[in-house]
């Protein structure tokens, strides 16, 4: 696992605002960065990256089937008692997940260490299914990067496939997409899996969250009163479940993609239930609920302290020698914490760097790689290409 100079292209600019990729600098910053890439050998992604993203995925459903099944571990991941039956009903009734991101921490040498799974409202689709991918093309064609060069992504056909396997499922061909407003990121996300769904043969309407209405039926409209019955959204459950028109989900018989049942994957309390259902596993860290400390690892000499809805980074802090030391603010924390066993990011120069794995369905389907001056990982971290060599 190697970082290498390279030296941006001429026209990536150009190319990103004809092909819409409007959110390439946040905050004035870059956000994409072709100054470098990370190159993998087959081996790495392989055996690796690929096959633990894809063994971990299996146990990740092993505990979804095992909370939906114990009222306190419902309680313990702050899931609304009000919404079990939604969640429940979304697993029995194996209603389809369309994707999702496992972060590791990974080297290149050392087996790859879970860090959280992100299986209801992953960012960077569009960066990693095509983006990307275009990136190495491009360099390919001007000779810059051997033609011996490959990419880990299968991302964009997976999604079209899925989609369209998803379709099939409910018997549908139009589907709703929906993001909040004010969010570059997130609409781009949208507009991509729009785009795959046109792919799938699915007409793909689109309506932010904020403008998602209630009929006097009681079934969810868009601003043309038209309602929604299968919808992709990017917002995540739990907000989704403490809001007030969560009311309507049980009677509005919305298909929803990702499903309630996703809730539980996304929470950071299913990271001390792989610990464990699985204990010792090479992939995961040691990690408990906050509270029940006493019983973790004494060979552990620092923590990381997580929300269990924390998003981007926020709200983490360290626990090392009988002190807290926090490392990021926001919003999160009433809802609980977990602790997990501190395992920092690699460095490469002055950069902490991140693996996100992607799934589609059950399936691993490529890589992006993110780096930050900063150890937390967060939204305006920097996006890198890859290639396999």
């Amino acid at each position: 696992m190697l970082r290498l100079p390279s030296t941006p292209r001429r026209h990536w600019q150009k190319q990103a605002r004809d092909f819409g990729f409007h959110f390439h600098t946040l905050y004035g910053e870059p956000y994409w960065d072709e100054s470098a890439y990370y190159q993998f050998s087959l081996k790495q992604i392989e055996q690796d990256l690929e096959a633990p993203t894809e063994e971990i995925h299996q146990m990740c459903l092993h505990v979804v089937n095992e909370v939906i099944n114990d009222e306190q571990l419902l309680t313990k991941l702050a899931i609304p008692e009000q919404h079990w039956d939604l969640v429940s009903h979304s697993w029995r009734q194996q209603q389809p997940s369309l994707y999702s991101r496992l972060d590791f921490v990974y080297d290149g040498t050392h087996p790859a260490k879970l860090l959280e799974n992100n299986a209801d409202t992953p960012t960077s689709l569009y960066e990693s299914g095509f983006w990307q991918w275009l990136w190495l093309a491009d360099k390919v064609d001007s000779g810059e990067l051997s033609r011996q060069a490959d990419q880990f992504n299968s991302l964009q056909e997976k999604l079209i496939a899925r989609l369209k396997e998803i379709a099939r499922f409910y018997g549908v061909q139009q589907m709703h997409f929906a993001c909040c407003k004010d969010t570059d990121e997130d609409r781009g996300t949208v507009q991509y899996l729009q785009d795959c769904a046109g792919e799938a043969g699915l007409s793909a309407d689109f309506v932010y969250i904020e403008d998602i209405g209630i009929s006097d039926t009681g079934y969810f409209t868009d601003l043309s009163n038209r309602p929604i019955t299968d919808c992709f959204k990017l917002y995540p459950w739990e907000f989704i479940l403490n809001e007030e028109f969560a009311r309507y989900l049980p009677e509005a018989a919305v298909n929803w993609i990702e499903p309630p049942w996703k809730s539980i994957l996304s929470n950071k309390g299913l990271l001390p239930l792989l610990w464990k259902y699985f204990p010792d596993h090479p992939n995961l860290l040691p990690a408990y609920f906050y509270g029940e400390a006493a019983s973790a690892s004494t060979e552990v000499l620092r923590w990381i302290k997580k929300p269990l809805f924390s998003r981007e980074g926020a709200n983490i802090s360290m626990l090392a020698a009988g002190s807290e030391t926090p490392l990021s603010d926001g919003p999160y924390g009433e809802e609980g914490f977990i602790i997990q066993a501190y395992c920092p990011l690699p460095r490469f120069g002055d950069n902490h760097t991140l693996i996100g794995s992607w799934l589609v369905d059950d399936q691993a389907a490529g890589i992006s790689v993110r780096e930050d001056a900063s150890s937390i990982t967060q939204d305006t971290s920097r996006y890198l290409p890859h290639i396999i060599l």
